[in-house]
Order: structure tokens, then C-alpha cells, then sequence
């Protein structure tokens, strides 16, 4: 098979998907941190892999930039620098594609915005009010810029950590942004014990009309993405201790909605280990999203302003700094092998690599479990639902219920079996005065949604557990 008249397309050895000729291979040091991969983005015939340490280039080089072509042999682009980069998009006005400090034309001409190239960059967005020039420009510490993307003017707008009062450096851990219906999305990650005990709350989903910011909630968020007008919604993956969260927002009634998902692991429950788990489309009109540990198959379209086809694929313990569609195939970036900043004392050469296979391929991977709920020790009020938690997907089931009130206190179990929000009590759960119960549903039993209703104001857990 001809790629060309002048190449010869010879597919590269893989071992269950994994391509070692594509291993991205940064220099042992000293320093020595980690080489992920931030960013993977098919471009005018060839796949662009975007590289990242874990801070500046003061913890690592020999990453940057590097290109396979359409004879699926992989260089290292002379343009690409070393640094913390894991943003993307395409400007379709100027046709360029931003990767990094990186824009790069339709004919593969590199241009480098220096001014930027030592911000950790982690999200680039469309402009609210001038999106043929400009784009948004988000770096970890906090740093927004405007970049034009024909002179490479560089404007700060914002310092976050300032106008979202969050913390400042080796803190805040701002990681993506999206702009649409009138509003950029940026999402921070921070999150450790102090937040898991309840002492702090500094991670943040915040969304900026063009005039004033507004703090969505004060929790970790990691990925936000959408598909414009198709769909009109916007995603936004994170969590707490309690569970993995999908927060929606809805075009048609200019409203957010939380939802809960299980977490497949706990070891995603740090600022630093959930990296970039994505939303991304990378089959024709529907989303693919990597979340807490779980693929899921999402569709951007919520009828009546309610999403129901969400459903989980299959659970994983890698990192995955981004994937995407290529020549047919889906394309996951990985950070596999980090020295830690010498913590890892069993690290001879930072490494990562790329997965190949396709989107029906993740089904052959770990079972959906996980577990996870509305609740973890919270105060909540008489006849107030809580937030709706993902059932359908998932095997054997069960739930473990408590309080603390001093009198008995009954829970309505309700599920939603059509996904639209009807949700219907199916059980009537009694718990003596600061006691416990554990629900095991029947075989079989699933619904789109799950919420549990108090009699009584108490602090109450409700973790479900699937299996």
C-alpha cells in the first residue's frame, strides 16, 4: 500500500496496542522529572505528540515536539521546547493549530510564541468577543492571556489565583478551559488531605462572561470540553471524596446540573495523579470521556434539558494525558514511567507511550466497577434529593447507608429508569438513631439514575458499591 508516490507505508510493531517505536524518551538528567504526553493532534496529514514535564523546564528535558508522518515514522520537530504543555485546539479562522507555545500553518510551519513558553500551559480557548484574532491562553499557576494569533501579541488578562481567591504557586493546579454560549469554562485541580478532611476547599470550576468571573463550584475539576451548538451543552469532569462528578451545563434553560459518577480507583484522588483525563469526540458527533479512572461514552445532546446516555466502558489504571481520532484509529497518549523528582528511585529514563487500537477496543478492557455516592459524611435537609448518581452499566450491586441523628431517620431510594428525571421511589429504607444499612439490590436490578431522599436533617453516607 502506497501512503505516496515518494513513501511506503509500513505500519509500526505493536504489543497489545502499544507502539514502542512512538515511546517518548526524555534525558535521564540531571534534572530528571517525567516526559507525558499533554497533547496528541492529527494535523494536515501527519500526528502531532505535545510533550510536558512536570514543571517548566526547571524538572526535565529532551521533551518538546514530536511529528509522525503519514509513513508512520516519528521525528523530533527542531521548533519544540522543552516545558509543561498540555493544551490544543484548532483556530479554524487562521487555520492554525495551537499546541502548546506552538502554531503551526497548514503547511507545517512553526511558529513559537516565546513569551509563553515558560508558563505550564494547560488549555486554549476561543475568544468571547473577538474569536477571528484571539484566543484564551490558560497556564497551571493561574495566568490568562489573550493571544493573537497573527502577531503573536501576548496580553495577560488575569492572575486567577487572585480573582478566584485561590492559592498561588505549588498550590492551585489549573488544567483546562473552554469557551461557548457566552462563556469561558476553567477548571482547577487542587485537592489533597486537607481538602479530603474538609479543613480547605480550593478547587474550583469558575466560568467568565466577559465581564465578571463566577465561582461554579469549589471543588476539583479537571477536563471541560463540548461540542458548540451540537448538543448545546458543556461537560466538566471532577470529583470529591465522596465520588466522581459530571457538572452539565444546559443551553436550553442557561442552567448547571451536578451529576455523580463511581470512582474505579482512588488513585486519582490527588491534584497530581488525576493529570488530564479528557472529554474528547473522537467518533462522528459523540464524545468519548476518560474520567476517575472509567472510559465512558457520552452523546453532548441533553433532551429537556436532562442527559441519560451516559454509559461506562470499562475501567483502567493508566494516566492519559490526551487521546484522539487518527487515520481510523484511536490515538492514547499516556505518562507512564516518572523519576518523581527522585522519589522514584526505580526510574532509569523517564518514558511514555502511545496506544493504537480503536474505540470498540477500551470494551476489552477492565470491567465498570467502582464505587462511590451522593454522600460522605453530609449534612443534608429534610426531603431534599441529592444528587443523581449513575446505575445503569454496572453488575451486582449494593448500597451502604448511614446517619448520625439521634432518632430514626427514613430514606426514599428512588431511580430514574428513563434517564429524564422521573424518578420514582422503588424502596423505603428505615435506619434505627445513628445507625447503618446495607442494600443489596436484586439481580439484574439497573436504572439510569439513582437518589436517596431524608425524612430528617442528619449527617448521612450513601456509598453504593458495584462489582
Amino acid at each position: 500500500m502506497n501512503a505516496s508516490k515518494d513513501h511506503t507505508t509500513s505500519f509500526p510493531a505493536s504489543v497489545s496496542g502499544i507502539v514502542p517505536s512512538f515511546a517518548q524518551i526524555a534525558d535521564f538528567g540531571p534534572p530528571r522529572s517525567e516526559v507525558g504526553i499533554g497533547g496528541l493532534m492529527p494535523w494536515q496529514g501527519k500526528l502531532y505528540i505535545l510533550n510536558y514535564v512536570s514543571h517548566r523546564k526547571s524538572t526535565g528535558t529532551g521533551t518538546g515536539l514530536r511529528v509522525v508522518d503519514e509513513t508512520f515514522t516519528m521525528t523530533r520537530h527542531p521548533e519544540g521546547t522543552d516545558g509543561t504543555y498540555a493544551n490544543r485546539m484548532v483556530h479554524s479562522e487562521s487555520s492554525q493549530l495551537i499546541l502548546g507555545p506552538h502554531l503551526i500553518s497548514t503547511d507545517h510551519t512553526v511558529r513559537t510564541v516565546q513569551e509563553l513558553v515558560d508558563i505550564r500551559l494547560c488549555g486554549t480557548a476561543r475568544h468571547l468577543t473577538d474569536p477571528e484574532q484571539l484566543v484564551y491562553m490558560l497556564g497551571m499557576e493561574g495566568e490568562l492571556f489573550e493571544l493573537n494569533v497573527n502577531t503573536l501579541e501576548v496580553t495577560q488578562l488575569f492572575d486567577l489565583t487572585q480573582e478566584l481567591d485561590t492559592p498561588g504557586e505549588r498550590s492551585c493546579h489549573f488544567k483546562d478551559c473552554y469557551t461557548a454560549h457566552g462563556r469561558l469554562v476553567i477548571t482547577n485541580n487542587d485537592y489533597n488531605e486537607d481538602d479530603f478532611l474538609g479543613n480547605r476547599k480550593e478547587g474550583t470550576l469558575a466560568e467568565y462572561d466577559g465581564t465578571e468571573w463566577r465561582v461554579l463550584e469549589r471543588k476539583p475539576f479537571v477536563c471541560v470540553n463540548g461540542m458548540g451548538f451540537f448538543g448545546e451543552t458543556i461537560f466538566a469532569n471532577g470529583w470529591d471524596r465522596a465520588s466522581a462528578i459530571l457538572k452539565v451545563y444546559t443551553a436550553a434553560d442557561d442552567t448547571w446540573t451536578t451529576y455523580r459518577l463511581p470512582k474505579a480507583s482512588h488513585t486519582h484522588d490527588h491534584k497530581w495523579q488525576s493529570e488530564w483525563p479528557r472529554i474528547r469526540s473522537v467518533e462522528h458527533e459523540r464524545l468519548l470521556m476518560d474520567c476517575h479512572g472509567m472510559w465512558y461514552e457520552l452523546s453532548p445532546w441533553a433532551y429537556g434539558n436532562r442527559i441519560w446516555g451516559v454509559r461506562p466502558i470499562s475501567t483502567h489504571l493508566a494516566v492519559h494525558g490526551d487521546f484522539c481520532s487518527w487515520k481510523g484509529m484511536l490515538m492514547v497518549g499516556m505518562d507512564n514511567c516518572s523519576a518523581d523528582g527522585g522519589a522514584n528511585l526505580h526510574c532509569a529514563e523517564p518514558q511514555s507511550g502511545i496506544w493504537m487500537g480503536k474505540v470498540d477496543d477500551l470494551w476489552n478492557l477492565g470491567k465498570p466497577t467502582g464505587w462511590g455516592g451522593p454522600w460522605w459524611e453530609t449534612p443534608v435537609q429534610a426531603g431534599q434529593a441529592s444528587d443523581p448518581y449513575l446505575m445503569t452499566g454496572f453488575d451486582k450491586k449494593c448500597l451502604h447507608l448511614s446517619h448520625n441523628a439521634e432518632t430514626p431517620v427514613i430514606f426514599q431510594l428512588q431511580v430514574d429508569a428513563l434517564g429524564n428525571g422521573d424518578f420514582r421511589t422503588c424502596e423505603t429504607l428505615e435506619i434505627s438513631a445513628a445507625g447503618s444499612k446495607v442494600y443489596v439490590f436484586p439481580d439484574g436490578f439497573s436504572a439510569h439514575w439513582v437518589r436517596l431522599i431524608p425524612s430528617a436533617d442528619c449527617t448521612a453516607t450513601a456509598q453504593f458499591h458495584y462489582s
